[in-house]
């Protein structure tokens, strides 16, 4: 008796060495790099990226996945310096300016880690810097926007309200103009609201006083048109329409949910994006899918229909 609780004791002790070995071999740490939340859309990365962390802790046993927020290039390279002392499997990052942070990424690379950069891409994108690269489209999301407008208001008269004067927005906006293109949609004014409420709502104030008749506002970005509603709504216009923007914030996507005349749709481009390439590096590591190269989200348009598929209570953005 004594000698077959010897050998079940042994037995139970070699198995618990067993496990122990696959659980460390399971043991895998992923690093993520992101902006703080200093506007909507950063707000909302944030919320996704902790979201999709504890999402992935859970689904993975022995994964840790350590999210960190930097406010600038200078702080972001620290962190990703740190996340690399930490001993990380993997790096999943947001760039708050991409090109500042290329030599940052590239020595993290450099060790065999899995790179994953997502939205903001460097001059340098190629298998140098990252394995995977995960972003919104940006010329889709003015060319559906654009399309929208074209099919539902053939003839409207429109005014722009344009982001930053960067390369993301010239895109955007190079879109818009290909979808309307040759149509008979009038682009009556188009200036800059760099992406912020406030200026946008000082911006659609001045379109508002300049023309008298309006029927149509496209603005980039949710937070602008929030500035825009303000605006029309002070200026109790009653001829404008609808205001189309774009980025998928849970205010705009529940106005479209509730049949809101002012925001019928909306176009996304999510900040769950970062929760994307969450997903998608965790995959890799564990070696569900081969998950290397360029992953672009479609510019979705939102509608009443599909609405819901696309709200989050719970997030600031």
């Amino acid at each position: 008796m004594h000698k077959k609780l010897m050998l079940l004791a042994a037995t139970m002790t070699a198995l618990a060495g067993l496990s122990a070995n696959v659980f460390a071999a399971d043991a895998k740490t992923i690093g993520v790099s992101i902006p703080a939340a200093d506007h909507g859309w950063t707000s909302g990365v944030v919320y996704h990226a902790q979201r999709v962390a504890d999402l992935l802790m859970k689904e993975h046993e022995g994964l840790k996945v350590i999210v960190k927020t930097s406010p600038d290039p200078a702080s972001q390279a620290n962190a990703v310096q740190d996340l690399e002392t930490q001993g990380i499997d993997a790096l999943v990052i947001l760039p708050t300016d991409p090109d500042p942070l290329v030599n940052a990424i590239k020595e993290v690379k450099g060790k065999g880690t899995f790179v994953s950069i997502v939205d903001r891409a460097p001059s340098v994108n190629d298998n140098s810097v990252r394995d995977l690269y995960v972003a919104g489209n940006n010329p889709a999301l003015g060319e559906v926007a654009g399309q929208y407008i074209k099919d539902t208001s053939p003839e409207a008269k429109v005014v722009v309200i344009r982001g930053l004067p960067i390369p993301i927005d010239q895109q955007r906006q190079d879109g818009f103009d290909k979808a309307i293109a040759g149509s008979k949609v009038q682009v009556l004014d188009r200036q800059f609201g760099n992406w912020n409420r406030d200026d946008a709502f000082r911006v659609m104030q001045d379109f508002l006083t300049k023309y008298p008749a309006i029927d149509v506002v496209w603005c980039q970005d949710d937070d602008m048109a929030v500035g825009v509603l303000q605006a029309i709504e002070q200026a109790k216009r009653t001829d404008i329409k609808y205001v189309v923007g774009g980025a998928g914030s849970k205010d705009m996507i529940k106005k479209v949910m509730d049949g809101d005349k002012m925001i019928p749709v909306d176009v996304l481009y999510p900040p769950s994006m970062v929760g994307t390439a969450m997903e998608l590096t965790a995959a890799a590591l564990y070696d569900q899918i081969p998950a290397h190269g360029t992953y672009t989200l479609d510019a979705t348009l939102v509608t009443k229909d599909n609405a819901k598929n696309y709200y989050f209570p719970d997030s600031p953005f």
